[in-house]
């Protein structure tokens, strides 16, 4: 009976044929090293950028179109997203900052998703001759990230967002109430405008 004679463990022949991915081990740890360091930072220069304002076009409560580069000629803008019709503090709060927010050189536009003819009849309830823009659907509201905020899944709640005459989203702020006094909100807003 022959014996099949089989090649020495320490083979020459076989150890030059070893996988090509034997020396991966030196080579995909630094490499993911390099990677996650490089991930890492460009995530913190992310959150350290500016965000640029998506640019939209509303029909207010008053019939006429109002985009935000229209608003942006005069200068910066600040956004008023809010939850609109049922809550009396969200229309209160626009003649409460409209003074405060006109000598400080912005233009306030108010955003709100219930049908036009709804908001008008509440806004003519609290004297608000400012036409109030309209998001139907909550389009505008859920691109800026305003929709979700404080338990309103198909609403804004209470949010603000500072948008300068560059396009840059400067400043960002979502309100647990529903009625900020003009004050404490001018002092937030100021320190906005300076930084």
């Amino acid at each position: 009976m022959t014996k099949t004679s089989q090649p020495p463990r320490g083979n020459s022949h076989q150890s030059k044929h070893r996988s090509p991915w034997r020396w991966a081990g030196f080579v995909v740890a630094p490499l993911a090293l390099g990677v996650l360091v490089a991930v890492s930072t460009l995530s913190e220069t992310d959150d350290a950028t500016v965000e640029r304002a998506i640019p939209f076009e509303l029909t207010a409560t008053d019939g006429q179109t109002l985009s935000l580069d229209q608003a942006l000629v005069g200068g910066d803008t600040l956004l008023y997203f809010s939850m609109g019709v049922g809550c009396d503090g969200c229309f209160a709060q626009i003649p409460e900052l409209e003074a405060g927010v006109a000598e400080r050189g912005l233009t306030l536009l108010p955003i709100m998703v219930d049908p036009a003819p709804m908001v008008a009849a509440e806004a003519a309830r609290f004297g608000i001759e400012r036409p109030i823009l309209i998001d139907p659907g909550a389009q505008i509201s859920t691109a800026y990230g305003m929709v979700g905020i404080h338990g309103h899944s198909d609403r804004p709640s209470h949010s603000f967002a500072l948008v300068r005459q560059s396009g840059e989203i400067a400043w960002v702020r979502h309100y647990p109430e529903m009625f900020v006094p003009a004050g404490s909100f001018l002092s937030e807003l100021d320190a906005a405008l300076e930084s």
